[in-house]
């Protein structure tokens, strides 16, 4: 019989992940990553409710309805080093990093691995929307998950290519809808249990209040200057604003402004109109190509940068080892660096990289 450690946080996806291994004769066993402390006080209505993403009781419960062991993994350190500081350091440098990106690819998933080694288990197993998939040769694949509205391969495109024979989506060809049914089957109340929320250690407003509160410094008042230089208003401090922020700037103008870019050298935050977030291309490292191999001549992919928006047609350059330029089909809206830009052949995941600072022309 295989053996399967599946990485549980509380939510609906891993809870039904985890039942469905068990019905299909695995051995399983589950494991919580505590990574943040729930707040201190925190009270609600529903009782499975925490905002966190990793919640250990319902994990627990289902563990116990699914008759299989489960033990937590206290991680917080780690996670702190590894994601957090990442996430406010990123801020600081006027970039807008992904914590969900890191996590997979520095924490979550290697500590499964680990996990899995120490207790002997064939694989890892998560509920993430996502498929590991063989070409025609055998060779498996990262592909995309089979509920476009709930696609995650965008997060996991930094996984080691090395894990893949040993990773497991049992959910990820379902649709959602076909999720909800079944964790109703297990017990678990649908109308109580949210969806991981997006930043889970983020518990209380928006991310601009975990960084005043965690990094005082990000406060630090500066200039909003439009596209031609001319100073229009006092910001808040460069790490509270990011390219295509509309939203809280406190400016009045004859027309919409939007934020074009950061600057966290001069301090300054440029705005202006709406087509001034267009770009036709951008520069793109810190490369993780989990499913092609570097490219010496330019080749065509579809480029999604940012999760909620779709992969779009583009050419892929490359200019040094570790390095490459993407020029889009059609310009695109408010490329914001320090977020993944992930390549797609079809439904298969490339590869990718950080969008870094500055234009992607010249």
């Amino acid at each position: 019989m295989k053996s399967v450690v599946v990485g549980m946080s509380g939510g609906v996806d891993s809870a039904v992940a985890a039942a469905l291994l068990v019905d299909q004769g695995y051995r399983v066993q589950g494991v919580t990553l505590r990574t943040w402390d729930t707040e201190e006080g925190e009270t609600t209505s529903k009782k499975w409710q925490e905002r966190g993403c990793c919640k250990i009781g319902i994990a627990r419960y289902v563990a116990e309805r699914l008759n299989i062991p489960h033990r937590v993994i206290d991680i917080r350190d780690h996670f702190r080093a590894a994601v957090v500081q990442d996430f406010i350091q990123g801020y600081l440098s006027g970039l807008t990093p992904n914590p969900c990106v890191r996590c997979n690819e520095r924490v979550k998933f290697g500590c499964l691995v680990d996990a899995a080694r120490e207790l002997g288990a064939d694989y890892v197993a998560t509920g993430h929307y996502a498929q590991v998939l063989p070409d025609a040769e055998g060779r498996l694949h990262l592909h995309k998950g089979g509920d476009p509205r709930k696609d995650q391969s965008y997060f996991l495109y930094r996984l080691n290519r090395g894990w893949l024979p040993r990773l497991l989506f049992p959910v990820g060809g379902m649709q959602k809808d076909e999720v909800w049914s079944r964790a109703e089957a297990i017990g678990l109340p649908a109308d109580e249990v949210k969806e991981s929320q997006e930043i889970c250690f983020v518990t209380k407003g928006d991310y601009r209040s975990f960084l005043a509160e965690e990094a005082p410094e990000a406060t630090r008042p500066g200039a909003f200057v439009g596209t031609d230089g001319t100073v229009m208003g006092t910001h808040r401090g460069v790490p509270f604003y990011t390219p295509g922020q509309r939203r809280g700037l406190g400016l009045s103008a004859e027309q919409r402004l939007y934020v074009v870019r950061v600057d966290r050298a001069s301090n300054t935050v440029v705005v202006g109109r709406e087509e001034n977030l267009l770009e036709a291309s951008c520069f793109v490292g810190d490369l993780n190509l989990i499913g092609m191999e570097p490219i010496d001549e330019p080749a065509r992919a579809q480029v999604k940068v940012r999760y909620a928006s779709p992969a779009v047609p583009a050419t892929i350059w490359p200019i040094e080892e570790g390095r490459l330029r993407i020029e889009f089909d059609s310009p695109q809206r408010a490329l914001s660096p320090g977020q993944s830009a992930v390549f797609y052949q079809g439904e298969r995941v490339l590869g990718g990289g950080i969008i870094e600072a500055g234009k992607g022309r010249g």
